[in-house]
């Protein structure tokens, strides 16, 4: 049975709030979390095939080791370990549920969500956001941007084999997924605003995409943006004016931005220029008392600066700060086996 009042409640379901949960559990914390979707929603959305930049080491959480075989895990492989870390430690979920607001009482928080069985409202004594940004894909805000063939998210090549693809785009997500198209034996064209690709595409990657392009196999439009997108093709301009490219199907993939909207609706203050919201980097702690920001919300629109291995410390300053906060005594050992 749900519990009626919870020391932390966590929105976002994803690996960082899966870790908050885990440390929670581990420090005698009642928590729940709550997500608007599946569990690890979000990672459900990435490319099927794809393996994770860091070791499966690094994505470890609360001490519960992440052993496969291969130097770095799939995303089937990861999916499988958040999974068990959730059942290993018996984190309470509320699935399917969209926390709609968050109320500030003297004691703690009123939380607000609706889910197939209606209005919830919960009372929590810490909440937790962990929403993360890739629930929020930049857009292009260009005509025919709505277009059934036009997308802001890439799984897998096999459904384009045949087809005319453009990608929108100069950085990781966009290099990789031109590169695994192609291999796939699909035809493919990138359009990229700048005059080549973002120096932050991995080191491996890079050089592999621009010698497809430089050899021909793949076709890139530099310093060229996308006009609008009409049915059989991309209209884009450079500096010659504006050409069409075929395409059958288009992968607008820009980047992603978190939801400052709703950080400002529960009183975290957002820069405007940054997005970046106000909290403390020792305890996670927001400028509202007893509301914590966790993973990559922390770094506003600079998405690429925190990632799921380098944000999982903050499941232990928030829950450190909040269990010191309610007199809980913490687990000495820094580890669940042995």
């Amino acid at each position: 049975m749900e519990k009626s009042e919870v020391d932390l409640l966590v929105v976002g379901a994803g690996p960082t709030g899966i870790a908050l949960g885990a440390e929670a559990r581990r420090a005698g914390l009642e928590v729940l979390i709550v997500d608007r979707g599946a569990l690890t929603a979000n990672l459900l959305n990435f490319p099927t095939y794809m393996n994770f930049f860091t070791s499966s080491d690094q994505l470890e959480v609360a001490g519960l080791p992440f052993t496969v075989p291969e130097e770095k895990p799939s995303l089937q492989q990861t999916l499988v370990y958040y999974r068990a870390v959730v059942e290993y430690f018996g984190i309470p979920l509320a699935l399917f549920e969209e926390v709609e607001s968050i109320e500030r009482a003297t004691d703690g928080f009123t939380v607000h969500s609706r889910g197939k069985d209606g209005i919830k409202k919960r009372r929590a004594r810490a909440v937790a956001l962990a929403t993360g940004y890739f629930a929020n894909p930049k857009h292009l805000g260009v005509d025919g941007e709505d277009l059934s063939w036009v997308h802001s998210r890439y799984r897998d090549p096999y459904r384009d084999f045949g087809r005319r693809v453009v990608i929108v785009g100069g950085g990781n997500s966009a290099a990789e997924a031109a590169l695994e198209l192609w291999r796939a034996g699909v035809e493919v064209a990138m359009v990229v605003r700048a005059e080549g690709f973002k120096p932050t595409v991995k080191y491996w990657v890079k050089p592999d995409i621009e010698n497809r392009v430089a050899e021909g196999s793949i076709g890139a439009l530099f310093r060229c943006e996308v006009v609008r997108f009409e049915e059989g093709g991309v209209v884009v301009r450079r500096e010659g004016g504006e050409e069409r490219v075929p395409a059958d199907t288009a992968y607008v993939l820009i980047g992603y931005l978190p939801d400052a909207g709703f950080e400002r609706a529960v009183g975290v203050e957002v820069d405007t220029e940054t997005l970046v919201p106000r909290f403390d980097p020792d305890t996670c702690e927001s400028n509202v008392p007893g509301l914590y920001l966790a993973g990559t919300i922390q770094a506003g629109s600079n998405t690429g600066r925190i990632f799921i291995d380098n944000s999982r410390n903050h499941s232990k300053l928030i829950v450190r700060h909040l269990a010191t906060r309610l007199g809980k005594e913490l687990p000495t050992a820094s580890g669940v086996l042995g």
